[in-house]
Order: C-alpha cells, then structure tokens, then sequence
C-alpha cells in the first residue's frame, strides 16, 4: 500500500515505524529537513520537506496514486486542509486526519464530503480515554485492543498460579474451555537469569505463573478468557469500583468525565496541583467527582485519601517522571493496580518487570486504534 504521513512527530514516527515494518510504501511530510533525514536513515521511507497544505508539496510526495493519507501534523488546520486538498486535487481514496479541538466529531458535517472530507478523526485525548475506559471494564487485562468494529479483541494479561489454564500446554486448553473460542498469539516471558522476551508459541507450549500471555477472541469471552488465565478457580471477580486519578489535564477530566457518566457506579478522585486548575475542574465536573488540591507524590495525601482502597490508580500528568514515581508510592501503599501515563518509548519498555501494571504510551494508544 502507498502511504503518505504528514507530520514527523512522535505520533508520525511512530506510525511510520509500524507501516514500514509491514512492507508498505511511505512517504513522510514534515517541514523539518534535519528530522526527515534523520528518519530516512533510519526507516525504509522517503522524505518530502514541505508544508503538507500546499498542493506542489503534495505532488511531490506522489499523492497522485496515494492509497492513504494519515495527517498527523502538530496543528489541526494543517491536518483537516491537507485532508481536503487531497480529496479535491489528487482524489486520495483514504484521508485520516488527527484532530484534538472536540467540536470535529466523526458524524459532524464538517469533516464530511463536503466539508474537510476525513474518513476518520483521530483525537489523541479520546483515544486514550477509550483505552483506559477498556481496562476499568476489564479490571484483570493488561491492554485491550479492538477489531471488527468490536467484536473480536486482543487482550494481554498476567497469568497467576492457581487459575484454570495455567500451567496447561496450549494445546490442550480447548478441553479445559470447550465452550470459548480462543487463540493464543504470543507470550512474553521473564527470565531469572537473561532479557525478558517473546517465546515461540506452539500446542506444547505451557503458560506459566507470571508469563504475559496475549489472547484473541470473541469479545462475549473475553472475562471468561481472563479468568482463566489470571483468576485462581473459585475466587469471584473484583470489579473496578475506586479510582484515583493524578493529574487533571485533558486526558483526566475526559476520562472523569466519561466515567461520571454512570451514575453511582465509580468513586472518583482527581489529584492536581494547581490550585486554579482545580478550581476550573470542580466547576466543570459532575458533583460525584471529587478535586484534591495537592501534590502527586504526596505520601500524606494518598494516606489521607485511602490510597489502600483504590482499585485504579491513574497517573495522567505530563510528566513521565511524576507518573513513575506516583504510580510506584500508590502501589507500595496498597493502591490495587496502577497505571502511568509515559511519553516516552525508553521508560516505557523500562517498566517491564517493575511494581507498575501498566505502562501507557498516547502515541502507541492512537496507533492502535490507526492499525485496527
């Protein structure tokens, strides 16, 4: 397929790394030369420096026979014009287009034919809510990814000792689930002794305790699934019901407010430092939220908090620092499962292995749904 990607960011290389790996033809736009040439030396793709509005640029970079455009530039103007001029002077079949103000919705008639002619949005912020909003529903997965318009999902979860396909060869966990349809794709391992890695998958392969074990299915299966594998036989599911949130910038108050939305069903707090922030939040968030002014390392206010309780603790500032070190004091004082925001790719491969559940990368959680 030939691509081309507007933007060289992190959200545009992280795209164009995944395409090129699966054999696609991509070119990439930025107006950055030393970043393009540093991307071309890097990645099997070519480089256009140019403004991605500008129809000669688009030329260039061969949008004449293009079978997909992902505009994935810092701005939204740049990203929703470009769309619209590939549409109207190279009639590029596929126009993506990532896009953060909220008043463009997919069903809106803005970015319809008539109007910026994108296929999809993209939001960065609704993205991550989605993701986060998949692993409250399914308190015992790792990651959540959707497919077929959801009904089949990619689950990762941790298998424990004691649950009914743990410690049994793959090809055998038919028998000890006839009625769920189910495929495991691939383990990642810890080692005592080495790198931990991925570990060829065939029907003798066992799923050991402590082994990421990443599964497809049918979404309906999906809690069956995660009992089986993270769940000892007998014990009930332990649903997500308080949830602490750090940081209340746009990722947090979307997903506070996504979340308020059913009523009395979470008990949510939100963690920011400054002050006028939390006075613009607790104005703008339903009653059943509560805003804590106050640092996201502060030991004394977890305390005070009940950190002990929370099922969910989610680190969402903007620095990785923070949400590291938030996350490993929430789950050294009895926070059930915690979660940190991490920008990027280093620290993130770094908390394989550590106290912290899940590390969460916004550029890889709009990657996925891009994939999908």
């Amino acid at each position: 397929m030939k691509i081309i990607i507007l933007g060289a960011g992190r959200v545009g290389l992280s795209v164009a790394d995944s395409l090129v790996s699966e054999h696609n033809d991509i070119t990439v736009i930025d107006t950055d030369a030393t970043r393009l040439r540093d991307l071309e030396s890097r990645l099997d793709l070519r480089g256009v420096v140019g403004n991605g509005i500008d129809p000669a640029v688009l030329a260039e970079a061969g949008a004449r026979d293009t079978d997909l455009l992902i505009a994935c530039a810092t701005q939204d103007e740049t990203n929703l014009v470009c769309c619209k001029v590939a549409q109207m002077l190279f009639n590029v079949p596929t126009r993506i287009a990532r896009v953060r103000s909220a008043g463009f919705t997919q069903d809106s008639p803005l970015v319809g034919k008539d109007g910026f002619a994108v296929d999809q949005i993209l939001c960065p912020e609704e993205s991550l809510t989605r993701y986060i909003g998949k692993l409250v529903e399914y308190p015992e997965a790792l990651q959540v990814r959707e497919f077929a318009g959801g009904r089949a999902c990619l689950v990762s979860v941790r298998a424990r000792a004691g649950a009914l396909a743990v410690g049994q060869p793959i090809g055998q966990l038919r028998g000890c689930l006839p009625e769920v349809g189910m495929r495991i794709v691939a383990i990642y391992r810890r080692f005592a002794d080495q790198p931990d890695r991925f570990v060829s998958c065939d029907g003798a392969t066992r799923v050991e305790p402590g082994d990421e074990v990443f599964v497809l299915s049918a979404r309906e299966h999906i809690p069956q699934v995660l009992a089986a594998l993270h769940r000892p036989e007998g014990q009930p599911a332990r649903p997500v019901r308080r949830i602490m949130i750090v940081g209340g910038g746009p990722v947090g108050e979307r997903l506070a407010r996504q979340l308020a939305k059913e009523a009395g069903r979470f008990h949510i707090k939100i963690v920011e430092e400054d002050v006028q922030r939390c006075t613009t939040l607790a104005a703008g968030l339903p009653e059943s939220v509560l805003v804590l002014q106050g640092e996201t390392t502060d030991e004394d206010l977890l305390g005070d908090e009940g950190i002990e309780d929370v099922d969910l603790f989610l680190a969402l500032t903007e620095d990785d620092e923070d949400n590291i070190m938030a996350c490993l004091l929430a789950k050294r004082m009895g926070a059930r499962r915690v979660l940190a925001l991490i920008n990027r790719h280093t620290y993130a491969d770094l908390m394989h292995g550590t106290q912290i559940d899940i590390a969460l990368s916004p550029a890889q959680a709009m990657l996925g749904e891009l994939l999908a």
